[in-house]
């Protein structure tokens, strides 16, 4: 059986995205995805038992709060959020943000009852 093999444009995925904090699955390999989300504002405290998170902002900036401090995140630039670690992101102006992470990641984590909790995520 052969797979489709296609390439992936960013501009015109994230173009797809109307809203924020609702991430979308992009693509997956080896058990991880690739996904994409809008942020804008601040997001929920939380953390990931199992799971690292890798956060590249395509476009825009974030802040990455911890509780002991802040990492400011631009267009070009990675943050790795090691399992355990309790963290928010926070974005001043809408922000492009490419995911990378185990397809079992949750993207409230630890906050199971969270309005903003999306477990059956979008394919794009």
């Amino acid at each position: 059986m052969t797979q489709k093999i296609e390439k992936i444009n960013l501009p015109e995925k994230f173009a797809l995205i109307p809203d924020h904090w609702n991430p979308r699955i992009a693509g997956e390999l080896n058990g991880q995805q690739v996904k994409l989300a809008k942020f804008k504002g601040a997001f929920d405290w939380h953390h990931h038992e199992h799971e690292d998170e890798l956060f590249l902002v395509v476009q825009g900036s974030f802040d990455m709060e911890f509780r002991d401090r802040k990492i400011t995140v631009y267009p070009g630039e990675f943050l790795i959020v090691p399992r355990g670690v309790e963290h928010r992101p926070v974005a001043h102006e809408e922000a492009e943000v490419l995911l990378f992470e185990p397809a079992s990641t949750v993207n409230t984590g630890n906050l199971t009852d969270s309005e903003r909790t999306r477990t059956n995520l979008e394919r794009l």
